[in-house]
């Protein structure tokens, strides 16, 4: 089997244009993310996964604005990031409220931190009414009347709501 001679040629450019994009780029990203997060470790991780998304664009050999693509990419790394944290704050805050003898183990709270970042990521890109009627119902077993009184929608809305977050849950668990 031999391979056009356009194809080596395609993946010789866009290895150059990244290798170019990385030298010219990453020490800016990662000094712009280290002012904003304030962190340098939390800057070399998201300037990393930026680079590692970035790897992946289908067009990466005509991209002509690269720092604007990393800028783009390191924002919704960025807000994962803090989005997670949060996440796992409410959670360990919540966890704190908790009797001690029915705290549960590290392994307990690692398996529940993980399903609820995993359920974060289902929902990611729903509104946040249809996430929160989600949430409402499945964690809090409140009732569709409950949910639209708390959300200020009508009990049909919620149940849109719900529908959309049960189409994806089913969507991701297929995949």
């Amino acid at each position: 089997m031999t391979i056009p001679l356009s194809a080596v040629d395609s993946h010789l450019a866009r290895n150059a244009r990244f290798s170019s994009i990385y030298q010219e780029d990453h020490p800016w990203l990662e000094r712009r993310l280290r002012d904003g997060l304030r962190n340098r470790e939390d800057a070399q991780d998201v300037a990393s996964e930026t680079f590692t998304q970035l790897l992946q664009a289908p067009a990466l050999h005509q991209l002509k604005e690269p720092r604007a693509m990393l800028v783009t990419i390191a924002r919704r790394i960025t807000w994962r990031l803090w989005r997670r944290r949060e996440l796992e704050k409410a959670w360990l805050d919540m966890l704190h409220t908790l009797p001690e003898p029915v705290e549960p183990s590290a392994e307990s709270r690692f398996q529940t931190l993980r399903a609820l970042q995993t359920l974060d990521a289902i929902l990611d890109g729903l509104s946040a009414k249809a996430r929160m009627a989600f949430l409402y119902s499945q964690l809090d077993g409140m009732t569709h009347v409950e949910i639209a009184h708390r959300l200020k929608v009508s009990p049909t809305m919620v149940r849109k709501y719900i529908a959309q977050a049960l189409l994806r849950c089913c969507a991701a668990f297929d995949a």
